[in-house]
Order: C-alpha cells, then structure tokens, then sequence
C-alpha cells in the first residue's frame, strides 16, 4: 500500500511542489542524485571510476510534452558524453536514456532521431547508450526503437522490468549474441491486468528472467540491490558456466555503496546508475517506493534544517 501510495505520488504535482519546497537537507538528494550540471555528473562518474566502479548516467527528466525540452535533452547528453570523452572517462562510463525524455510522446520518429543522435556521440566517444524502460504503455515502441538503433548501433542496451508479465518471453527473445540487456524489478505503478504485483511474484519473475537470459548466448546486467537476487545472479552465472566479464551487476547511486564494493573486490564489474539534474522529484519517489530503508532515510532528513 505505502508503495502503491509513493508511486502515486511521484506524477503529483501538488506533492511535487510539497516536496521541492520542503527543507530537505542537501544531503538527502545528494545521497541519490549526483548534482544539477553535466560538471557534476563527471565528478562523481571520476569518484566512482577512481573506486573501480563503471557507471551509466541518466540526465533526469521524462514525459516530455514540448519540442524544446526534448532537443535540449538530446543536447544536454552530447555534452555530457563529449566531457566524458574528455576526461577520459568514457570507457568505463555510458549513458541511460529515457526515450519520453526525447520526444517520445510527441513522435516516436522525432524521439528514434534524437536517440539516434545520442547513439552517435556515444560511438565517438567510444562508449555506449542503453535505452530505459518505463511505464508499461510504452514498451513496444521502445522495443521498436531499440531494434531500429541496434541496426547501426548494436551495443545499445535494453532495459526489462520482472513485474511485466510479458517479459520473460522478452528476455528470451533479447538474449542473443550481443545482447546487452539490463534486468530490474520495475518502478512504475502498472496494473494487474499486465504486472505481477506481490514481491514475492516478482522476485519470482525475476529469476526466471534471469534464467532466460544467463541461458542465452547475450551480456545480462543484473540490476538489482535485493541480497537474495544478487546472490542468486552470482549462483546463476556459475551454473551457466558464465565468466565475470560475460555478465555485470548494476545498482543505484546511493543505495548499498558498501555491497557495491564487495562485489567488486569479489571480481565482479559493478555499473553504478547514476542520475543528475534538476528534475530529481519523480526518480526520489520511485526510489523511496523500492525501499522503505529509503524512506526512512528520507524522512529523518525531512525532520532537520541541516
């Protein structure tokens, strides 16, 4: 219920305004948001590089409605990609797009061409781009758009959500050779009619999924903070005879920075999800709404002016 409430929350603009304006310590955004400027996401992608960590940024912002906002958007990431580039950063950092952050909601061909100019900057320099998932309505044409880019792109990653129902048979279909597919549980709030929605069906769809995809002949990301999931990713990657550079683990800027580190010494590549921006209102809420360990970091924070 609490996270069916958050969720609700997150497309609120009355609560948006509550909740921006409220005196929230710096510390509490700063805990899973990198800062506002493409200067900042580069500083914490050098902390996280310098500890062994990869990294995959996301430029905040989604359901674009205006022209305007989406070219800026795609702007903004050819920037952001040109100062990793610069700071020899690229190889170890990419990007994550939300495609309603470029025009999608506003036409899909619009949206197709400014990923694909986003794909561009990544190949010059020398990194990659994968393509977020979202709420359930968009799955398709996310799909489509990602086998459009892998045309001349072939290392744009896919991002699949365990609580769709439909997406073990995705999976399936996306674990190829070449293949770089991000599995997570999903954060949006979707209907039974197309998600599970009890913890314990999604935990369950999860490793189905992930079976699906260890199976395959692809490079699995396995996106996911939950100690039971990550210990079986570990389990499922020896049993399918999978080396650690056939597969990764990915978690939140911010969320179990101390499991991150273990994994890495344990010889793991570790991809740290990476936000940054001034539209940080939506991607709190979601990420209260997986944890409530979040929740009450946030709430404690709420209570001091500090």
């Amino acid at each position: 219920m609490l996270r069916a409430a958050l969720l609700t929350a997150s497309r609120n603009d009355a609560v948006r305004r509550l909740v921006e304006n409220a005196p929230v310590s710096r510390s509490v955004v700063r805990r899973f948001v990198a800062g506002t400027s493409v200067d900042d996401a580069v500083r914490a992608t050098g902390d996280l590089v310098r500890a062994e960590l990869a990294v995959s940024l996301d430029r905040l912002g989604e359901d674009t409605t205006e022209v305007g906002h989406a070219d800026a958007t795609t702007k903004a990431y050819v920037t952001l990609l040109a100062a990793l580039a610069e700071h020899d950063l690229s190889r170890r950092a990419e990007v994550s797009v939300k495609l309603s952050a470029i025009g999608q909601a506003l036409d899909a061909s619009m949206a197709l061409e400014n990923a694909r100019v986003i794909c561009e900057a990544a190949a010059a320099a020398d990194t990659t781009v994968t393509l977020d998932a979202e709420d359930h309505t968009t799955t398709d044409a996310t799909l489509e758009a990602l086998r459009e880019l892998r045309m001349d792109f072939p290392d744009t990653g896919a991002v699949l959500q365990s609580y769709l129902r439909r997406t073990e048979a995705d999976c399936r279909d996306l674990a190829h050779a070449g293949s770089r597919v991000r599995l997570c549980k999903g954060a949006y709030k979707e209907p039974e009619s197309v998600a599970y929605q009890s913890r314990l069906e999604v935990d369950k769809s999860y490793v189905r999924c992930l079976n699906a995809l260890m199976s395959g002949a692809g490079y699995p990301m396995v996106a996911s903070h939950d100690p039971r999931l990550v210990a079986i990713g570990e389990d499922r990657a020896k049993w399918f005879d999978r080396s650690a550079d056939e597969f990764e683990f990915q978690m939140l800027y911010g969320v179990r920075p101390e499991e991150q580190l273990r994994l890495v010494k344990a010889g793991y590549t570790v991809r740290v999800y990476v936000p940054y921006g001034t539209q940080w209102y939506g991607y709190l809420m979601r990420r209260l709404a997986e944890r409530p360990a979040n929740l009450a970091f946030f709430a404690r924070a709420l209570r001091s002016r500090k």
